[in-house]
């Protein structure tokens, strides 16, 4: 087959998203089919183009499997809302026009968000095209803005309600992470129809998971050449490593360094990444001494990342776990790590961390509780380690990458057979 793959982030950048779709677009390509990749220069790490990519709108590359075509993303702080709508509307406009003139026909298009508005993009190019497309959700938006109140005004939550409910029911296919998340989609995708047009909208939302590649991440000696680099040798190290946004509840991580500074001297709270909300976090931590802030490390040190922890957590807002399943959660398993999380209860992280009896979940926004999960699990080093194995043992049985690939070739081939039935 011809994919074309529409996504904000693909390698060398080094947004989670992005990870996810290089992956699967390498293991299509390792199943023969040939890919145009649509996305935009690298510029997740710093909110600006990387050095060595700029100068051009549009930067086209040739491959032995087909082309990836990196458009300008107009990057803007996260906080300004008006500023980054705009920007995602450029970036779209500019995906849509390279993918509605991409030489190669493709045989289907699938699109990714966030950003939502890749959806539109992806119909006008499916619609252009006549052919199907799966529209791919990591996060629910505008869920996860309107929660953290970064989305405010009833016209302009309407407004973006209603771009949603579109995106998806022009979709042929919707897929989503998990049950919770399908659940969410299906609920909105069915408003104000009934019968038969309700369920033939429900039946669009398919759940394909994420994946976790358990060869590249394992558990590997603490004691590592990153602990080396930062100082954290001989360190008891609580690790958070990913987005340093407004999703995540970090407070809570300055609240236990806090509470943990006098009492629990070998203990060390590493913030490992950047993002929009670290500003305000190292502030606000300026005279912790057992809080470590690090950059993002290169992908290929992820493993040593998190193998660097004793203790991960999972930290999300009050109403986020019900729109967004954290990449990093797999990951973590994967290096045989215990967990804390900080999440809704009944959501898919709480489940996943419960059935693979891999850490303790906590309510969101609750220090206290959250202290006291890190405390345990500290104290009790045996009953950490056994979570740590637990954990790996049943992430070693998730969707690997080449079943994740698979799915997405059947639901292609599905929907490729369905538009030749009906011509």
């Amino acid at each position: 087959m011809n994919l074309l793959v529409i996504c904000p982030h693909f390698d060398p950048d080094v947004a989670p998203t992005g990870v996810v779709m290089s992956r699967i677009a390498h293991e299509l390509i390792a199943r023969g089919h040939r890919l145009h990749v649509v996305t935009s220069l690298p510029w997740y790490q710093h909110h600006a183009i990387d050095p060595g990519w700029e100068g051009q709108l549009v930067r086209t590359e040739r491959t032995e499997w087909g082309c990836i075509s990196r458009v300008h993303p107009f990057p803007t702080d996260k906080r300004n809302i008006p500023a980054r709508a705009l920007a995602f509307g450029g970036f779209t406009a500019l995906a849509t026009i390279v993918g509605t003139f991409s030489r190669v026909r493709p045989d289907a298009v699938l699109a990714m968000s966030p950003p939502l508005t890749l959806g539109m993009a992806g119909r006008m190019v499916a619609t252009a095209r006549r052919v199907p497309l799966v529209f791919n959700i990591q996060d629910v938006f505008p869920d996860v803005a309107i929660e953290l109140g970064l989305l405010t005004g009833n016209r302009v939550i309407r407004g973006a309600r209603a771009l949603e409910r579109a995106s998806y029911r022009m979709s042929d296919v919707v897929t989503v992470l998990s049950d919770d998340l399908a659940a969410n989609v299906r609920a909105k995708i069915t408003i104000g129809l009934e019968g038969e047009r309700a369920e033939l909208q429900a039946a669009k939302v398919r759940v394909i998971p994420n994946f976790v590649d358990t060869n590249a991440i394992r558990p590997a000696a603490r004691e590592n050449s990153y602990r080396e680099d930062y100082g954290l040798i001989g360190k008891t190290v609580v690790m958070y490593a990913g987005n340093v946004g407004f999703s995540q509840s970090l407070d809570l991580v300055l609240d236990a360094a806090r509470s943990f500074e006098t009492s629990r001297p070998d203990v060390v709270f590493v913030i490992n990444g950047g993002g929009s909300a670290r500003p305000d976090l190292e502030r606000e931590a300026a005279n912790l001494s057992n809080l470590r802030f690090i950059d993002m490390q290169p992908i290929e040190r992820l493993p040593e990342v998190l193998a660097a922890g004793d203790l991960h957590v999972v930290p999300l807002r009050a109403g986020l776990a019900w729109s967004s399943v954290p990449s990093k959660l797999y990951s973590i398993l994967a290096a045989g790590r215990p967990i804390v999380a900080s999440v809704d209860a009944g959501t898919e992280v709480e489940r996943t961390i419960e059935r693979a009896g891999a850490g303790i979940a906590v309510p969101p926004d609750s220090p206290a509780e959250f202290r006291a999960a890190l405390a345990e699990l500290l104290d009790d080093r045996e009953r950490s380690e056994r979570m740590g194995a637990s954990g790996r043992l049943f992430v070693e049985r998730w969707a690997s990458p080449a079943a994740v690939a698979e799915s997405y070739e059947n639901l292609f081939a599905e929907l490729i057979d369905q538009r030749r039935l009906r011509r």
